[in-house]
């Protein structure tokens, strides 16, 4: 069984004749622009015609990548789980592709000797992801849900298991049922980074934003840690959740919880914590190829010149624009338009999960004007920026109008979850307390 690794999650795997193109995010600017690869990708469409399945874990756009799969051969089926929600099947089909759903823990024969099996991650808890609009609208039910998935591809002689981004103590079920099942494996692909906006993203000092990107890192070595204690593969490549920041949003990169792969590589070969001489961490570079049986890379290793990076992400990430950045400042009334049927779909949600707070929600319009929207079923209003003081208990967000005008227009112009994510908005709470409840609300503040 052979691996090829071209950035984040995005791998080929390739047995018994058989290729399987994992999470193809092969091109810059996901995010509305934010999210970008160093090193950079050279992407030749036509070098993956050959591919006989791509599978697409979930649908965030580091993994469902339109701008990666709308360049690719539509004759390849898709195969994604059998999720409840079906905006990731309705969004792929609408691409030209065929998709197949697969059921929960159904391993599946693909070709030849290859199978495929899909188990969904136990539920969401954004709190552990640091993710705080979590994944809604994609959520149907408030509490336990299933957004995204690991995998098992075997060709009954090769184990490989791909966790994507599903963090441990959300996929232990899933995890310890794919432990009983396959006894032996050969390789384990698993996530150790965040992908979350926080702290970059809050109003914190540059002490406290460093001391929270640090132990943010610590917790998501661990969490890759316990999947190697689960799983004891011969091999584990940590990956996923890689990214650089582009544009406007430049700054921020040096303030995210995300380790640098070589750090990682580090410390996983000098772990305490786990063995490191039954389960060996391997790392490549961009296109290198790992043969799972002869345990040997393509070629060797190329550690990230970190200064080489930064002068690439100031001469030329940092001078790329955002997507929405090519659009119109709005007038201050398109939006103010928009503000009365959001807050009948947030009320609506706000109700059904009954759920309240005496936390306002503000949301910034102008240099001079914001949106303040009460989480007790007390309406919204307009209010100038100098009477904030008289909220004691708000969340503001910031961000740029053009985005905001397309959050509100509705999820197929943008979302907030997606914002949050690719670190457009900026968050400041007082107190600095997290409410799950008051972010789900806000996911469907859009009209």
């Amino acid at each position: 069984m052979k691996l090829t690794f071209f950035q984040s999650s995005a791998v080929m795997i390739e047995t018994k004749g058989v290729k399987i193109l994992c999470d193809p995010w092969l091109v810059d600017g996901e995010l509305y622009g934010s999210w970008n690869h160093y090193p950079p990708i050279d992407f030749q469409p036509q070098n993956f015609n050959d591919v006989d399945f791509i599978y697409l874990s979930h649908i965030h756009q580091d993994h469902f990548s339109k701008k990666s799969l709308s360049k690719l051969n539509k004759d390849i089926p898709v195969i994604i789980h059998n999720f409840e929600n079906k905006v990731l099947r309705e969004n792929i089909k609408e691409m030209g592709f065929k998709v197949n759903e697969l059921n929960h823990n159904d391993r599946t024969h693909l070709k030849n000797q290859v199978f495929i099996n899909i188990l969904a991650a136990d539920n969401c808890d954004p709190s552990i992801c640091y993710k705080y609009f979590g994944c809604a609208p994609l959520e149907s039910k408030y509490g336990s849900t299933s957004i995204d998935t690991m995998s098992v591809i075997d060709d009954q002689d090769n184990v490989l298991v791909n966790t994507n981004d599903c963090p441990f103590e959300l996929s232990f079920t899933a995890a310890t049922t794919l432990k009983e099942k396959y006894s032996k494996i050969d390789m384990l692909l698993v996530g150790y980074t965040s992908a979350s906006a926080y702290p970059q993203c809050f109003t914190l000092s540059e002490a406290e934003k460093i001391r929270e990107k640090e132990r943010m890192q610590q917790d998501f070595l661990k969490k890759a840690e316990n999947y190697v204690n689960l799983f004891e593969p011969n091999y584990f490549m940590p990956f996923a959740g890689r990214y650089t920041l582009a544009g406007k949003l430049a700054p921020l990169n040096d303030y995210r919880g995300v380790t640098e792969l070589d750090d990682a590589f580090s410390y996983f070969t000098n772990s305490k914590n786990i063995d490191v001489e039954k389960s060996k961490c391997i790392i490549l570079n961009p296109g290198s190829i790992f043969d799972t049986e002869t345990g040997q890379p393509s070629e060797p290793y190329k550690k990230i010149d970190k200064i080489q990076k930064q002068q690439y992400i100031q001469n030329v990430l940092a001078k790329r624009k955002l997507d929405y950045e090519s659009e119109q400042e709005p007038e201050i009334d398109e939006i103010k338009s928009l503000i009365g049927k959001c807050y009948e779909r947030f009320e609506r949600k706000r109700k059904e999960l009954r759920f309240s707070s005496e936390t306002t929600v503000l949301i910034k319009l102008s240099s001079e004007e914001f949106l303040a929207i009460s989480c007790n079923g007390n309406g919204w209003k307009i209010i100038k920026q100098k009477n904030i003081d008289n909220y004691k208990n708000y969340v503001k967000l910031s961000l740029d109008t053009r985005l905001l005008k397309w959050i509100l227009s509705g999820p197929r112009y943008a979302h907030w979850n997606v914002a949050e994510n690719g670190s457009h908005i900026t968050f400041e709470r007082t107190p600095n307390v997290y409410e799950r409840g008051l972010y789900y609300c806000l996911a469907f503040f859009y009209a």
